[in-house]
């Protein structure tokens, strides 16, 4: 029996927490139903350190590569002799990497909640949509091919659909969810497509045979041609355009800022650790094949990473809606991961951009719901989400005073803590491969130091306002989460990535470049400085610049009108020009033709209908009518 099958229960015990918490709902008092969803996912998280135990070090054997495992696999469509849809559990490197991000948070965020959304409406059916979201992750995550991961991908997309709309009586969520859902719709088509043309190229959907550097889908580079581009090229781009929706990557971002109107437990789930990261993961897991097989998709999977990171660094810079600016944030992070993919090589220290782009996965999870469950704490402690609404919590809210700033000082990536080992590397991997692009990353660190800080100090320090009702900390089962997460936050920067996570399965030495290292700590100190000097205390400083470069603020607190661009191309153009053009044609044509055939049918039936009357006399006549015109008409053709 394979030593892994346990695995199956990993994404099994959340699927059924959600059947029964969901069904049950009208009899589950209390907090019951968010107790029954916490065991469950707990002992999820549980079994999932117990593998990344026994895979990375009792099963390892020193000084090898790391294998991938399938724990469980069964045939669910037979579609040809060659080509077969399965379903199973994938056990290798990254994946089990992203069961302890995926389970840790989520299991963060299901003990938050219980303090979080204790009162709410539909307690228990929020928690079987946590449940629900996390069997679908964790299947995603688990996948052994490409078309078990777009059904999980799918439904990724429906259970976050639930939980951005969780408020569906307030018309903001409720668009809210609808935009994320249309928006990531559109991109996982190009994704659907992409593996259409993969299967196509290779004739396999298995991740163990397409990332073989010796398998067919990296010989099939050179194959056939469309614009210049091999057809794996083409399949790869297509691929990354399904992950660069999900993962918000511009121009597929629009859905982001808007998922925040969803509870603050949701933003710290979905959208700062896990459903964004998934677009990372899927150019992880298919890394060999766009490292070997596709360099020119990889170098545009590179470029969309830096544009976007450096755009969500400048808008964050002007938001005032605390979760809105953590959100910008993700996306720009998020756009740091991508970079670090698209500048890496294959196997040993060229793939250090695959190590460092993993590690910051890793680290990123930690600090970033560790900044948005502290930000649902300052929301429960004031009632708004408007930073200019705020200031001096720092006396009310010790504990997550303290784990906010540890958190602000890891994504500013000041050592020791893990975002600067994370970063550091990442900006190694970028120097070594493309001054601009590392150019770009090094500024993005210096506004990404200057837009927490800013977020920071206005929230805990500024001006001391007077609140209507005293703010206090938060209860227990809310901090308790926050202070694991920034012991995560603090420490997990200390583990060896570049031995267990690595392009070609075998680890590599790696050190701190205090060359590229020391000059990003300073322009991350520089941004902290500056943010202090502006905002530390309240001082005419920020209006001042915001005057003096009006109009670049403007552009950035409008996020440079993307929006607008959108919906003016949807209404003005598609629905007016488009839509509107075949609705007229569908109401007219086709249904003119088909209403046009149907009266045709009761007219004639109306007309004919006397010749089913029922009356024996009446038929009798015609049937002897009948005889003789036949008599008569063969008597004159004789």
């Amino acid at each position: 029996m394979n030593s892994y099958a346990y695995t199956l229960l990993i994404p099994l015990i959340p699927f059924f927490v959600f059947l029964f918490v969901g069904m049950a709902e009208d009899k589950l008092k209390g907090k019951l139903g968010g107790l029954i969803g916490t065991v469950g996912l707990g002992i999820a998280t549980f079994l999932s350190y117990y593998t990344a135990f026994k895979y990375f070090i009792t099963d390892h054997v020193h000084g090898t590569a790391y294998t991938s495992v399938k724990a469980f696999e069964i045939t669910w469509l037979h579609l040809t002799e060659k080509l077969t849809i399965n379903l199973g559990i994938l056990i290798d490197p990254i994946s089990v990497m992203m069961l302890i991000v995926v389970s840790t948070v989520s299991f963060m965020v299901h003990i938050y909640s219980l303090g979080y959304m204790e009162g709410e409406r539909g307690f228990a059916r929020f928690y079987s949509f946590l449940s629900l979201f996390s069997f679908s992750m964790l299947g995603l995550v688990l996948a052994t091919n490409l078309f078990q991961m777009y059904i999980f991908w799918e439904l990724v997309g429906v259970s976050s659909f639930l939980l951005i709309g969780y408020y569906y009586e307030k018309p903001s969520a409720f668009s809210a969810a609808k935009k994320a859902f249309i928006v990531t719709r559109f991109a996982d088509l190009g994704f659907l497509i992409g593996i259409l043309i993969l299967s196509f190229t290779t004739g396999t959907f298995d991740f163990q045979t397409l990332v073989d550097p010796n398998g067919p889908a990296i010989s099939s580079a050179g194959g056939a041609a469309f614009m210049g581009l091999s057809l794996l090229t083409w399949a790869l781009i297509l691929i990354f355009v399904g992950g660069a929706g999900k993962s918000a990557m511009f121009p597929l971002h629009i859905w982001l800022p808007d998922a925040m109107e969803g509870p603050t437990p949701v933003s710290a789930l979905i959208h700062a650790a896990t459903m964004v990261v998934a677009g990372v993961y899927l150019v992880a897991r298919l890394f060999p094949v766009y490292a070997l097989g596709g360099p020119v998709a990889l170098e545009v999977v590179a470029w969309v990473g830096a544009f976007t990171s450096l755009f969500a660094a400048v808008i964050a810079l002007t938001q005032t809606d605390i979760k809105r600016v953590l959100a910008f944030s993700t996306m720009s992070q998020i756009g740091y991961m991508m970079l670090s993919l698209g500048v890496s090589g294959y196997g040993g220290e060229e793939g250090l951009g695959f190590m460092a782009s993993n590690f910051h996965l890793f680290t990123h999870a930690m600090f970033k719901a560790l900044l948005f469950l502290g930000a649902g704490a300052v929301i429960h402690a004031v009632h708004s989400n408007d930073m200019s609404e705020m200031g001096g919590l720092r006396k009310y809210l010790p504990i997550t005073h303290m784990t906010f700033l540890i958190a602000c000082l890891t994504i500013a990536g000041i050592p020791p803590f893990s975002g600067f080992f994370s970063k550091d590397e990442i900006l190694v991997a970028a120097f070594h491969s493309n001054k601009i692009l590392f150019g770009i990353e090094y500024l993005v660190a210096g506004l990404t130091a200057f837009y927490m800080f800013r977020l920071y100090y206005s929230i805990f320090w500024g001006h001391d306002r007077h609140y209507h009702h005293t703010p206090h900390e938060a209860p227990l089962v809310m901090t308790i989460p926050l202070m694991i997460l920034a012991f995560g936050s603090i420490f997990s920067g200390l583990l060896p990535f570049h031995h267990l996570v690595t392009s070609d399965g075998l680890g590599f030495d790696s050190h701190i470049d205090w060359m590229i290292a020391a000059p990003s700590i300073l322009i991350g100190v520089v941004g902290i400085a500056v943010a202090t000097l502006m905002y530390k205390t309240e001082n005419s400083r920020p209006a001042a610049v915001a005057k003096t470069f009006s109009h670049l603020y403007r552009w950035s607190y409008r996020k440079f009108y993307i929006d607008e661009v959108y919906l003016f191309v949807t209404k003005k153009i598609i629905f007016n020009y488009i839509s509107r053009p075949v609705a007229w044609f569908d109401r007219h044509i086709v249904d003119g033709t088909m209403n046009g055939i149907a009266n045709l049918v009761v007219f004639c039936s109306f007309n004919i209908k006397g010749l089913q009357s029922g009356r024996v006399q009446q038929y009798g006549f015609v049937f002897v009518s009948g005889v003789v015109a036949l008599v008569l008409i063969f008597v004159y053709l004789l």
